[in-house]
């Protein structure tokens, strides 16, 4: 068994088909991007038969971007990777506010690759739905 059988293989996220007409598949480091990524769309309790499967990111959906919700936001994803992706060691998770999009945090993820000692580095954008500003009289 090679280093790369470790990394497996699953149907591709978003789920579509291929040029064959199958079920589209994702391939050893795409699968853990993808699977990274479907771990953190999804909201605990989303699963009906695995309500503890998820990220609870989507708690802060209209917290302020302040360094309390920056610092929970980070403790979520690395606490959800750690319990979902086996294949992956989490080095470290940075959020900051995106300079572009006031509603938008970024999400660093670092990480190695078990099998391979590979490191990688992904960044998640998060959406919040900021508070309404007060209306002027």
């Amino acid at each position: 068994m090679s280093d790369s059988d470790f990394l497996g293989v699953g149907w591709a996220f978003p789920v579509g088909v291929d040029r064959r007409g199958r079920i589209a598949l994702a391939r050893h480091e795409t699968d853990i991007e993808q699977a990274i990524r479907m771990i953190l769309l999804t909201p605990k309790g989303q699963r009906v038969m695995r309500p503890e499967f998820g990220c609870q990111i989507h708690d802060l959906m209209f917290a302020p971007m302040d360094a309390t919700t920056m610092g929970l936001a980070s403790f979520y994803v690395e606490e959800a990777l750690k319990m979902w992706e086996p294949r992956i060691t989490v080095l470290e998770v940075r959020v900051r506010p995106d300079p572009e999009r006031e509603e938008r945090m970024l999400i660093d993820i670092h990480y190695e690759l078990k099998a391979t000692h590979d490191k990688r580095s992904l960044v998640f954008p998060f959406y919040r739905i900021p508070g309404e500003l007060p209306q002027a009289p």
